[in-house]
């Protein structure tokens, strides 16, 4: 199989957009996340100079990622990141939902990676869950219940499309009321020997 990237296309796409980034409020419960970050690609010399600049005020300079190359075609070694380097390395044993972040005066930026092509409704749940503090939750696991989820939401989709096809659908509503007026109405109780 041969695989073949458009750098151009997906450079074209994210010179000047801000990183997408939900970050844990600064508190003393620690968690196994310290946000999520939505990349516009998979191109990751695309994506870390804006990922960075935008974690630079919190968490300090970067200086180093560390990602697993499951779900990046391409893992550069180097990325020219306004005025500096940042290296970049791999490791097949990370998780492939997270990517880890390290920088000389905090230390380290744990990050859940929401996957490029992710639904908006999809993305918002996920980096909302990854910034919960104190959340023992790890990045494979919120992404493994989201699918769950999304799994759910389209079973509940499908069995209310299947009730309006199949005739179960609820009478429209009446646009205008006094096309049916109702004077009065009363309930008459039955007999007990007609009742079911």
């Amino acid at each position: 199989m041969t695989t073949i990237l458009d750098r151009t296309a997906n450079r074209a796409l994210t010179p000047g957009l801000p990183a997408r980034l939900s970050l844990t409020p600064k508190t003393t419960l620690a968690g196994r996340l310290d946000g999520a970050w939505w990349p516009r690609s998979r191109d990751l010399a695309a994506e870390l100079p804006a990922l960075a600049d935008a974690l630079e005020g919190r968490w300090g300079r970067i200086t180093r990622v560390l990602v697993n190359p499951g779900h990046w075609p391409v893992v550069p070694h180097k990325v020219a990141v306004t005025g500096r380097v940042l290296h970049v390395g791999w490791f097949t044993e990370l998780d492939p939902d997270k990517i880890i972040l390290l920088s000389y005066t905090t230390g380290r930026c744990d990050l859940l990676v929401v996957p490029p092509e992710t639904e908006p409704a999809s993305a918002a749940r996920l980096m909302t869950a990854a910034a919960l503090p104190g959340s023992v939750l790890t990045a494979g696991s919120l992404m493994s219940g989201e699918v769950a989820t999304g799994r759910r939401m389209r079973e509940a989709r499908s069995t209310e499309d299947a009730w309006e096809n199949d005739g179960g659908a609820a009478p429209a509503p009446r646009s205008d009321p006094a096309a049916h007026p109702v004077v009065g109405a009363r309930m008459i109780p039955l007999p007990g020997r007609m009742r079911r």
